[in-house]
């Protein structure tokens, strides 16, 4: 049987290359040849032990490649085509997808599967970390790469650009919007983005690092604030008059940046919550309002399919937005694991990383 190399979870703090064998493609399939991928902040988590996988289970969901093989019920597409998928793949089958939530895909609470909705690659699948990967329900995952598009361009799409624009869309952003987006990592910076094409008059990113907080200018941001020189809630209270802002977009996943983006709310604000959360999360009473605040609070998974990697690679393509600034580094697969390294440890200005097998 025919083998590959792919990165794989063993333990908490041990993922590392393996060979395994190239998967057979069943009739609703396609086995994707990987041309580049990346590293994830939930591929970290999982990693650290704070999000459990089955040990042995590919990690990675990103997929940028070639179709390698089609399954013989799938149509509209050809072999040695490029294309992308996203990181949830839906089947458009379930109750959930019928029900207008497609990023929820799956069995339902009542069967016991994990809160992590359609999420499958390198959560309940081998994943994207490989020389190849098997896309599941291809018909309705498959996206074709437009001609004029690097890898590079587009390798944002499955994830990082949907998760940061679906935080974006649920926040509720209406034209002369004031929005707060708390960290600029890779998705922060995206949802900073969004805001700015939602309409957002001002955009206030927060972050402690400034090399981010630059690039957030570049993304759409017209107030910068390291939280490591300012109070910022004091500070957005300030910029917006006291009267707080409109959304606030809250994209790490800790407390403290969880309740400062509550406690920033104009009353009947949104906050768009795209943090993956490692342990339980307090609302202060006051910041809540005790209940009576009017405030909607609203959490994301990315969203998936086809129709939506075509809209987002239709953004790049007609150069709405540019996303390169995001990949700071670039590794083969076979230096995976130092990869990991560099990016848990957020060493050397590191956004995001290029894999390429």
């Amino acid at each position: 049987m025919a083998s590959m190399q792919a990165a794989v979870f063993l333990a908490p703090g041990k993922i590392v290359l393996r060979e395994k064998a190239i998967p057979e493609v069943g009739p609703t399939d396609a086995l994707i040849r990987i041309t580049t991928t990346t590293i994830c902040g939930t591929d970290v988590h999982i990693l650290k032990g704070e999000y459990p996988v089955k040990p042995g289970l590919t990690i990675g969901h990103e997929p940028v490649g070639i179709i390698e093989k089609l399954g013989s019920g799938v149509t509209g597409y050809r072999e040695g085509q490029r294309v992308i998928a996203g990181a949830i793949c839906p089947s458009f089958y379930s109750y959930a997808c019928q029900d207008g939530c497609s990023s929820q895909d799956g069995q339902g609470h009542a069967h016991g599967y994990k809160p992590m909705g359609g999420w499958r690659f390198g959560n309940t699948i081998d994943g994207t970390q490989a020389e190849y990967v098997l896309v599941p329900d291809a018909q309705a995952n498959l996206a074709p790469i437009p001609d004029g598009l690097t890898d590079e361009q587009v390798l944002m799409c499955p994830d990082i650009m949907s998760t940061g624009f679906s935080g974006a869309e649920q926040a509720n952003i209406r034209i002369g919007d004031i929005v707060a987006v708390f960290a600029q990592g890779p998705i922060g910076l995206c949802a900073t983005a969004g805001a700015r094409l939602r309409g957002a008059s001002m955009i206030i990113a927060v972050d402690g690092i400034d090399e981010r907080l630059a690039i957030a200018r570049q993304m759409g941001a017209d107030v910068t604030i390291n939280f490591r020189k300012a109070d910022v809630v004091e500070e957005i209270l300030r910029v917006t008059g006291g009267r707080g802002v409109d959304a606030s977009i809250e994209a790490l996943g800790t407390q403290a940046t969880f309740e400062a983006a509550l406690r920033v709310l104009k009353p009947g604000g949104t906050l768009s919550s795209l943090g993956v959360y490692s342990s339980d999360l307090r609302i202060p009473l006051d910041a809540f309002a005790a209940g009576l605040g009017d405030h909607r609070i609203i959490t994301s998974l990315c969203p998936g399919g086809k129709e939506r990697m075509r809209r987002l690679m239709n953004v790049l393509e007609t150069n709405r937005l540019d996303l390169g600034p995001l990949v700071t580094h670039r590794f083969p697969l076979s230096r995976i694991e130092e990869a990991y390294a560099m990016f848990a440890n957020q060493r050397d200005g590191v956004l995001k990383v290029a894999i390429t097998p």
